[in-house]
């Protein structure tokens, strides 16, 4: 008899705290007070008006999520609702956050908002002010520096995967057809099928191709090609060199005595090395200063050729290598296209800038 009474009561304090629970789920809210309280607040009054939608469309069951829509336009226009007539001082560090986004880089990043920062007034545009100080910190469109003696050569450097055998079928088919007698040399003699492939882009641009073994010095392919090209009245000669990572110290060597050993070959005929071209990946960001700086420091490179930039990739590591090496880019990649190859254009390139989704 004990035990009944027992659970009878454990029965009734269960339900008990059954229906107290229901009572609370039934109430004004969850989080916030019974009746006469005040009510919930997140200090955003739109913010309300969207957490209430939401719960009502979930207790209906037809729940659809109310997130704000991405902002229009791009970082042009994301600037101009940043800075507004009259920015603060926490506006202006945001916009350098902003610039820092889209690979530009902090030291370039300070350097553009302080020359925008000194030119704005009320009635400026910023995303035009940003505009004008990219074209002017980028400088003038820099052409190929192609001396007029025979050959004239090029190097290309660049770690693998950047694009570099691309590039170079690519330029021998832009000067080719030009009506210039254009030969390639394969120093890349380490990668398998390197070779093959820098042939068959030689094939498609129809011109000439010089190669040796896989294991062959790099530095006597560079020789002979040089040799071999003055020989056969060729206009430019373009050296591929093997992909290497900008932080492998042998391989960077490697890389400075092919150089050395072309300048020889070079001064023997009277003429020299016109171009040493870094090819980088646009999409590579902040890791391409890292490369730019190492190959600039092995080589002394003049140029660089930004590739793939027909994809998403802003490309804002233009403006760091500019900016903290001194060095041009001089082509852009803008498709798979053996013609697609361009000079590059500073102004359309910071058009581009300001449009992408930074």
């Amino acid at each position: 008899m004990e035990i009944l009474v027992a659970a009878s009561a454990v029965l009734v304090v269960v339900v008990v705290l059954i229906v107290v629970l229901l009572v609370r789920r039934s109430g004004p809210g969850r989080d916030g007070p019974g009746p006469g309280g005040p009510e919930r607040s997140t200090g955003d009054g739109r913010a309300d008006e969207r957490v209430g939608r939401a719960e009502s469309s979930i207790a209906s069951g037809t729940a659809v999520l109310d997130v704000p829509p991405t902002s229009p336009g791009g970082l042009g226009a994301r600037v101009r609702r940043l800075l507004g007539s009259a920015p603060t001082h926490d506006e202006w560090r945001e916009l350098e956050g902003v610039l820092i986004r889209a690979d530009v880089g902090a030291r370039a990043a300070a350097d553009l908002v302080a020359r925008v920062k000194a030119r704005f007034d009320s009635g400026s545009d910023p995303a035009r002010l940003l505009r004008d100080e990219i074209v002017s910190l980028l400088g003038p469109a820099s052409e190929l520096g192609l001396s007029d003696a025979r050959p004239a050569i090029v190097i290309v450097v660049g770690v693998n995967g950047a694009g570099k055998s691309t590039t170079i079928g690519k330029l021998a088919a832009r000067l080719h057809g030009t009506g210039k007698r254009v030969m390639l040399a394969n120093s890349d003699t380490f990668r398998a099928a390197a070779g093959e492939q820098l042939g068959i882009w030689a094939q498609r641009a129809g011109v000439q191709i010089v190669a040796q073994e896989r294991g062959a010095d790099p530095g006597s392919v560079a020789f002979d090609a040089v040799s071999s090209a003055n020989a056969k009245g060729c206009d430019v000669l373009i050296i591929d060199t093997a992909g290497r990572l900008h932080t492998k110290t042998p391989l960077m060597d490697e890389l400075g005595k092919v150089r050395r050993v072309t300048e020889k070959a070079a001064a023997q005929t009277g003429g020299s090395i016109d171009e040493i071209l870094l090819v980088l990946d646009a999409q590579t960001g902040q890791n391409g200063i890292a490369q730019a700086r190492a190959f600039t420091e092995a080589v002394d490179v003049t140029g660089v050729v930004l590739t793939k930039m027909d994809g998403s990739a802003r490309g804002g590591i233009v403006l760091v290598v500019r900016e903290e090496l001194g060095v041009p880019v001089k082509l852009v990649g803008v498709g798979e296209s053996i013609d697609d190859l361009e000079t590059f254009d500073p102004s359309a390139f910071a058009d581009r800038l300001l449009e992408s989704d930074a």
